[in-house]
């Protein structure tokens, strides 16, 4: 386990989260309530793809599991554990409308795509394996989210997942901020403070045994990644939530101001977070 310091995590890097005022918090289900851009998503998230290529190999599945794909994005991800699973069933389980919509579409009856909140999780059954990639770090309550995802998995049922981390592009962030702090963009950013939950070892490690689980491994890995589309890329994940304040007729000239500032090539030092652990067998079987 990584000797992480313990501390709170920090929603955004820069001026313009220090200067947010105290309350305004992302939405109370940690991800944003606005949707995404599925179909640009499922095209230029590569990175996130090889991220996940990596965790599933860890996953040594028998074919027969029930698996929750929690954070299911477009699919792409869904589609590679309903083939690892061919005796067995997925849960698609994502916030965003546009990207469970993307997975029925795609993928139709091989899985069972449900739209509801990962901190709030309600399955119609329990599983063997909950998967996650490049999602926790967008839910605010850890504690909410890791108690849901426990409460959910049978006893001795695995937990396996990587999402961003401590330090998370965090220059890429500053760049963004100054950008969001100066005019014409200022007025559009006041009081806001970026969604991002990027945790430490440590304190996740904590988090999950505090959940119940046991068996509990969480460290910190640096990903430095240059995006293939860079500017669509940036767009629909790095900025995603930025653009959301910002009118119709700011969004390229904010774009292009962050993408001048952050150099080129574009190199975005990612840090992803993974975390192994599983509920005891000896637990009550929760709600089911």
């Amino acid at each position: 386990m990584s000797a992480d310091p313990d501390r709170p995590p920090e929603f955004a890097a820069g001026e313009l989260a220090r200067r947010s005022p105290p309350g305004r918090s992302p939405t109370p289900s940690g991800r944003s309530a606005r949707d995404w851009d599925a179909s640009t998503y499922d095209r230029i998230s590569g990175p996130q793809q090889r991220w996940a290529a990596e965790q599933l190999d860890r996953l040594h599945l028998h074919g027969d599991e029930v698996v929750l794909d929690a954070g299911c994005g477009s699919g792409r991800v869904t589609l590679e554990l309903v083939r690892r699973v061919p005796r067995g069933r997925v849960y698609a389980v994502d916030a965003a409308p546009s990207m469970v919509a993307h997975t029925r579409q795609a993928l139709g009856d091989r899985v069972t795509a449900l739209c509801q909140d990962l901190a709030q999780l309600e399955l119609p059954e329990p599983v063997d394996v909950v998967f996650s990639n490049a999602t926790f770090h967008w839910i605010a309550d850890h504690d909410a989210l890791f108690a849901a995802l426990h409460r959910n998995l049978k006893p001795g049922g695995r937990l396996l997942a990587q999402c961003g981390g401590r330090g998370n592009v965090d220059a890429f962030r500053r760049v963004a901020d100054e950008v969001a702090a100066e005019p014409p963009f200022a007025a559009h950013f006041v009081g806001w403070q970026g969604p991002w939950n990027y945790a430490g070892a440590q304190e996740t490690a904590q988090r999950l045994q505090g959940a119940g689980f046991v068996d509990v491994e969480c460290w910190l890995q640096d990903k430095p990644t240059e995006p293939e589309e860079p500017r669509s890329f940036v767009s629909t994940v790095c900025l995603v939530r930025h653009l959301d304040l910002v009118p119709d007729d700011l969004r390229d000239p904010f774009i292009d101001a962050v993408m001048e500032r952050a150099g080129r090539p574009l190199v975005l030092h990612y840090v992803r977070l993974n975390m192994s652990a599983r509920r005891g067998r000896a637990d009550a079987p929760g709600l089911f």
